[in-house]
């Protein structure tokens, strides 16, 4: 297809698709096909992958696995849409998904299938704790990110979203999240998780915080949207002491971190604790929507339809999902996680040393953020130079010039982030990485001329 006709197809989406769109703002593109961390525009240009649908392409695009078990169920006839009806697809996805859960949780645990997006799952979790608990107030963290409807932006830290919106829900209040390199308390050295969890219980016992009784805490271990900032993993032993002791239910949002994206099946495994409510979505579809919520049944209060949607029963999804959930479970994907992180991790260790530029490298898993700084402005008051948000644009646009996809995301969208496919091979890492470093010093090259 010709150069011309791919500009007519971007010119009728800038005309007629809606202002509120945004990824094909920053990647001018129109897709002809993708396979694995591939993908191929209608000119011929390939690109590397590493935005993989938010993360929810598990095992990249149109995985041999997962197209075959979507075929396997169309060849048998199962119906697309059943509500929330039995088949015995869905009781094999919850079989599978049930056994992936932490031993404790395993048979004492319930499953409320929603609508097809996180933001869905979330509200359901909010309503499920609401029922059993009675309480008001929802505890949130700044930087946090949980959907964007009403009551899912109401609980997300990202202001300039809200600007526009009144009537949020109410009774949402914010607590620090432990962001070790821009520490909100401005002390660092260590001491961002104990100060923050020592914040929370001094709040939760204080009978003058102003905060009515909590239905729940919700919270990412690692925060996607805001800059894949991890949770220490102490502070989040500490969360769940704090939380079990007055009994609020403590709900993990493992929309993005989820089906694992960190390295474990569920982020929340890495601190050894086990979440009263878990909130999933993106992967758990095997690329097709879908989301739900795992809970503790002593939680399961609420009455028939208390919360409903008409694309619950996505059958394609759950065939989907179940090969993706016993692909990753038998070609022991999450090593590879693990292999591939340190191998991303290393390398952009080598290149912060390389470029002033490179405020913080971090992540878990294959969820991880390079924070861009400007080193010719001013600090704050760690010491540590400024986002620089400006810088991080030009980076992402060089990547896109060179085949690789990156997101933004954190404050002032200085962050570059990485959410490749979980199967991402060693030799996909390096070319992945060498076009990163490419793009990077031109980006700092063509910054430097311009100022």
């Amino acid at each position: 297809m010709s150069v011309e006709v791919q500009t007519d197809y971007l010119k009728l989406l800038h005309e007629k698709e809606s202002n509120a769109r945004a990824y094909s703002r920053h990647f001018p593109l129109v897709i002809r096909k993708a396979q694995g961390i591939r993908i191929t525009d209608t000119e011929g240009r390939e690109f590397y992958d590493c935005l993989a649908g938010a993360g929810t392409l598990a095992l990249g695009h149109n995985h041999e696995t997962v197209v075959n078990a979507i075929r396997e169920m169309l060849d048998q006839q199962i119906p697309l849409h059943t509500l929330d009806l039995a088949t015995p697809l869905k009781i094999s996805f919850m079989q599978e998904l049930f056994s992936m859960l932490p031993e404790e949780m395993r048979d004492t645990s319930r499953i409320q299938f929603c609508g097809p997006t996180g933001a869905d799952a979330v509200e359901a979790a909010i309503k499920l704790v609401k029922h059993a608990t009675g309480g008001k107030s929802i505890l949130a963290f700044s930087g946090g990110y949980h959907g964007s409807t009403q009551a899912t932006m109401s609980m997300s830290g990202n202001l300039s979203k809200k600007e526009q919106l009144q009537s949020l829900l109410p009774d949402v209040h914010f607590l620090p999240f432990p962001y070790e390199y821009r520490c909100p308390f401005g002390v660092g050295e260590g001491m961002t998780a104990r100060l923050s969890a020592q914040y929370i219980e001094n709040l939760l016992h204080d009978c003058e915080s102003g905060i009515a009784a909590p239905c729940g805490v919700i919270v990412e271990t690692v925060q996607g949207e805001g800059g894949a900032i991890p949770a220490d993993l102490e502070w989040l032993r500490e969360l769940r002491r704090i939380t079990a002791e007055r009994r609020i239910p403590l709900i993990i949002d493992e929309v993005q971190t989820g089906i694992g994206r960190t390295g474990r099946m569920f982020s929340f495994e890495h601190a050894g604790i086990v979440p009263d409510v878990i909130i999933c979505s993106k992967a758990v579809g095997g690329s097709l929507p879908m989301s739900v919520v795992i809970y503790k049944e002593e939680l399961d209060q609420w009455k028939p339809g208390a919360h409903t949607g008409t694309f619950r029963g996505n059958q394609l999804g759950m065939a989907a999902g179940l090969a993706t959930l016993r692909y990753i479970r038998e070609h022991n994907v999450l090593h590879n996680v693990k292999l591939r992180s340190e191998q991303f991790m290393t390398r952009l260790q080598a290149l912060k040393a390389r470029f002033a530029e490179i405020g913080d490298v971090r992540g878990r898993g294959l969820m991880i953020g390079v924070e861009i700084v400007n080193p010719q402005g001013g600090k704050d008051r760690l010491g540590h130079y400024l986002q620089y948000g400006e810088l991080a644009s030009v980076i992402q646009q060089q990547c896109f010039r060179n085949g690789l996809i990156v997101e933004l995301g954190g404050r002032h969208s200085a962050v570059v982030r990485f959410l490749p496919p979980l199967n991402i091979t060693e030799k996909e890492a390096d070319e992945v990485l060498a076009i990163f470093e490419q793009s990077v010093a031109e980006a700092v090259a063509i910054t430097s001329t311009v100022h």
